[in-house]
């Protein structure tokens, strides 16, 4: 499912685990509330809520009573585990029907390839 597609709850756990990863929001910390999420992103509350709940039965936030939800220890490399399991049939199939469509050989996708991974820093 293409992320703008994506129901609202999903996009704003999507958010969070790309803050995880990318170092925003550490393993321990204190994840934004419902309110905090719900104000931000003009949305109601139970979207916010149910987004963060998904992530904590992913086990990737844990909900502390009267505290809030904290990143879990490990959470980085469960969110990076489950994406690269997902990773060929989301990105990888997508690419390379339209590369079928196109009939693009595989010199120059793995060209094509290369000269993107490199322009984002892939290759460093």
């Amino acid at each position: 499912m293409d992320e703008a597609t994506a129901p609202l709850y999903r996009q704003i756990a999507t958010l969070i685990e790309d803050s995880i990863i990318d170092g925003a929001l550490k393993e321990g910390e204190q994840a934004p509330s419902t309110h905090e999420l719900a104000n931000f992103h003009a949305i109601n509350p139970a979207t916010a809520r149910k987004g963060l709940s998904l992530l904590a039965e992913a086990e990737i936030l844990e909900k502390r009573r009267g505290l809030g939800m904290f990143v879990q220890l490990g959470a980085v490399e469960r969110i990076r585990a489950r994406r690269k399991a997902e990773f060929a049939a989301s990105y990888l199939a997508p690419l390379v029907d339209e590369a079928v469509r196109l009939k693009v050989d595989r010199a120059t996708l793995h060209t094509l390839f290369d000269q993107v991974a490199e322009s984002r820093g892939l290759y460093q």
